[in-house]
């Protein structure tokens, strides 16, 4: 909990309104950060406060933490706002910060399969396998259990954002991998701070991103998630599919993952001809 009572209130009720735990922890962060950084109670911020605190990081942040910082300030001041508790909106005049355009990367085929071949502990190799062949999010990697698992139907549950449950088919390997796992109860659970429970998506992260580096190969756990996605697409399947095995709301993220393949984009420039206007 925060020592500030208002983002105290403010997280209790993103708890209570069934945020993610990870949106609720990074929004509360951030708005500690700034309380830290600026020495001014968010809940009273002047423009000139957000818009000096943004100059004051514009050389460690990036366009993307930018964006992400903003658009929780923005929800910050509209729930202060709708809680009677602030009149005023001070983003209005701190203006607009473009969300930049960002594509996916996937893993390279390649990279996966030197990373498969490094030696790893055996859940390790499960998370990266549930990434890869299911495109789950490290916070959906983490809560799974082996009662979302139904090989009769050859199905697995996801425990989505925001509390969505979505039914996908399983892939072969992974209703193999099942057989090696708890059928009842977490996959994950946590060996330190939360004996029981299941593990954070941050340890996901880390631990994937720590089988990456240890392969010597660039990656992570959303770049499997990426690999998922494109690699279905360039196989046939249609976006509609996709989307709905990507278990997102829209179909416009869905169609970022249509990549020209490099041999493609080979080819067409390999077409070129010079004296084609001469001709």
């Amino acid at each position: 909990m925060s020592n500030n009572a208002t983002i105290e209130q403010w997280e209790i009720f993103q708890v209570g309104t069934r945020k993610s735990d990870v949106t609720v922890s990074e929004r509360i962060r951030v708005l500690q950060q700034f309380e830290t950084d600026t020495g001014v109670d968010p809940t009273h911020a002047l423009p000139i406060d957000i818009v000096r605190w943004y100059r004051s990081h514009r050389d460690i942040w990036g366009p993307s933490t930018l964006y992400t910082y903003h658009s929780y300030l923005k929800t910050w001041f509209k729930w202060l706002q709708l809680q009677d508790i602030r009149l005023d909106d001070p983003m209005l005049k701190v203006g607009t910060v473009k969300q930049p355009k960002r594509k996916p990367r996937p893993v390279a085929d390649e990279h996966l399969i030197t990373l498969l071949n490094v030696n790893m502990m055996h859940r390790t190799r499960v998370m990266i396998l549930l990434a890869a062949l299911s495109g789950m999010r490290c916070i959906e990697i983490a809560k799974f259990r082996g009662d979302h698992i139904d090989l009769p139907r050859g199905r697995i549950l996801v425990l989505g954002k925001g509390g969505d449950e979505e039914w996908v088919p399983i892939h072969p390997v992974l209703a193999t991998t099942a057989e090696t796992m708890p059928a009842r109860g977490y996959w994950f659970v946590s060996n330190s701070t939360r004996p029981g429970q299941h593990v954070r998506a941050k340890s996901v992260s880390q631990i994937v991103g720590d089988a990456f580096r240890r392969a010597n190969v660039p990656g992570s756990a959303h770049p499997l998630r990426a690999w998922y996605a494109t690699t279905l697409l360039a196989d046939g399947a249609d976006v509609r599919t996709v989307q709905e095995l990507m278990r997102q709301s829209s179909l416009a993220n869905t169609q970022k993952y249509l990549l020209a393949s490099e041999e493609n984009k080979r080819a067409a420039i390999n077409k070129l001809d010079l004296y084609r206007a001469v001709a």
